[in-house]
């Protein structure tokens, strides 16, 4: 797996502000057709992350070569929506969200313990920090600290609003004392459960009938505690709306400490992989994710 892909929202500072300033004016769908029309196509041929979404759908779903490159296509064309979606939220305007048991959420919010919510590189999960909020826990989010200035900027415009806190993941691991500290103070936290970052423990899992490795980290932290945990997946459902997934992920708090991370990342998985099968082309993570190209 590649390590150190970047993670960054394409673009720089001044090209996002400018984004920002025609989406406060302007209909969303003309970005989006600008990008289908122009932008995609010439990611399929230039983009490495192109090449590893066509191998996701020949590998992973069996398509046929020209099967598998039209929903490649439709993958780029989806996530160039996603990440005009963020931008749009940055201009002031707001998507149609609803939640799908929303009560588990909920439940964990108004107890004493912290918990921790697990999240993937599908849909758009930064959707849930305009709907899953809470008035008794502050929520941290564990972010990318390579990101561009200006998304920064506009993540902290709108989640200050909502009692979020982002934490910077840092390669000194000090993001691990933040984590730790929210947990014991009882807050919420929600951590990406598909990316290594730093660490090289890794829990391998099945996903999509192969073997996947993620990142042991996640699942540790849970586990130490004996806490609670929920993954929640954010997907585009249509064309200006996202549907939220909340699902608990249950796991032997009494087993072994070993086990209880191999369960809790296996039914990370299995959720994972119950998304993939009804959204398989809002697939985000543009690298060799299964080793396929090893």
């Amino acid at each position: 797996m590649e390590k150190n892909w970047q993670g960054d929202t394409f673009g720089n500072n001044r090209m996002h502000r400018w984004l920002i300033g025609m989406l406060r004016h302007s209909d969303v769908r003309i970005y989006y057709a600008f990008a289908a029309v122009f932008v995609v196509p010439v990611c399929m041929f230039v983009s490495r992350g192109a090449r590893y979404a066509y191998g996701y759908f020949r590998e992973l779903w069996h398509e046929r070569k020209l099967k598998a490159l039209w929903q490649t296509y439709l993958n780029l064309v989806k996530f160039s929506q996603v990440v005009i979606d963020r931008f749009e939220m940055f201009a002031g305007k707001r998507m149609k969200l609803k939640v799908e048991h929303p009560e588990a959420f909920e439940r964990l919010a108004e107890g004493s313990e912290g918990f921790v919510m697990l999240s993937a590189h599908i849909g758009c999960h930064e959707m849930a920090g305009y709907e899953l909020v809470s008035d008794h826990k502050r929520f941290n989010a564990l972010v990318y600290s390579g990101e561009k200035a200006s998304v920064m900027q506009g993540r902290q415009q709108l989640f200050g609003h909502n009692n979020i806190r982002m934490i910077p993941i840092r390669q000194d691991m000090s993001h691990l004392f933040a984590i730790n500290t929210a947990l014991a103070n009882g807050e919420i936290v929600s951590i990406p459960g598909d990316r290594v970052f730093g660490s090289p423990r890794t829990v391998t899992v099945t996903l999509l009938g192969r073997e996947a490795r993620l990142p042991q980290g996640p699942f540790s932290v849970a586990t130490m505690r004996g806490l609670n945990v929920i993954a929640v997946n954010v997907m585009k459902t249509s064309l200006t709306g996202y549907t939220v997934y909340v699902t608990s992920l249950a796991y032997d708090k009494q087993a072994p400490r070993n086990k209880q991370i191999q369960q809790l990342a296996d039914a990370y998985a299995a959720e994972l992989e119950r998304m993939l099968r009804r959204y398989p082309t809002q697939w985000y993570n543009f690298f060799d994710f299964w080793n396929i190209n090893k």
